[in-house]
């Protein structure tokens, strides 16, 4: 169940779970505040509790709405773009065949119809789904192995809110396609993030321990790619 709460010009999600304690949180990219409540917790208390938060969500709301961007792509030849953490300059090509590559320090995009904005962006976002899709597999083949895990299916698409997220009775993963530009060693902490959620759903002191465990290096590695500049469409990771 959700409700929808006002303190002062702040609204507030409160989404009501079978958990303990009341957890809040501040989502990019415009500061959205969500509050997870335990169902017996009446809405006059959780209005009490988010009014002692208000000058810490204020000062998150305000990181948020600082935080570096990029400009949107126009898929020009010499235009910035990244792949696993690696900066490459876009070169645009005439061809009787659709194809991106990697050569050197350039990623090469082919087709037919190279002005093409939209189509070049298709073609690129082929080649990102095509390679996070093989980085995935074999992180997960190692990480759920080395977790005594089943190796659990995984999709791949286009997240808003979230750099992964996990459906625990399924035994699937969704990870966002833009983990494509980002570091490996990021991506291998949301690998991992959303392979402890099988193992234990909440973000309690269990799945911060099964954390610590299994990818002792995962609060630099969220501070990293929570710091990266934010694409035209990309958000901050935030806990699935």
């Amino acid at each position: 169940m959700r409700e929808i709460i006002k303190i002062g010009d702040i609204q507030i999600e409160v989404r009501f779970k079978p958990i303990k304690n009341l957890h809040l949180s501040v989502h990019p990219p415009n500061g959205e505040v969500r509050i997870s409540s335990p169902e017996f917790y009446d809405v006059d208390k959780i209005r009490t509790y988010a009014a002692t938060k208000l000058a810490w969500i204020k000062k998150e709301q305000k990181k948020f709405l600082a935080q570096e961007r990029e400009f949107p792509r126009k898929y020009l030849t010499q235009e910035s773009h990244y792949f696993f953490g690696e900066r490459f300059l876009l070169k645009l090509e005439k061809s009787t065949k659709n194809k991106v590559s990697i050569q050197g320090k350039k990623l090469l995009i082919q087709s037919r119809f190279p002005e093409d904005k939209k189509l070049s962006h298709h073609l690129l976002y082929q080649f990102y789904r095509r390679e996070l899709k093989r980085i995935l597999k074999e992180m997960l083949v190692r990480n759920a192995h080395a977790m005594d895990l089943e190796i659990p299916d995984f999709k791949i698409r286009k997240m808003k809110t979230k750099w992964g997220s996990c459906n625990s009775e399924k035994n699937l993963l969704w990870f966002n396609i833009e983990l494509a530009k980002k570091p490996m060693d990021c991506v291998e902490y949301i690998v991992v993030h959303e392979l402890v959620h099988l193992i234990e759903r909440h973000h309690n002191k269990r799945f911060v321990i099964l954390l610590d465990k299994f990818f002792p290096n995962w609060q630099a590695q969220k501070q990293i790619l929570n710091e990266l500049p934010l694409g035209a469409e990309e958000f901050l990771y935030q806990n699935s």
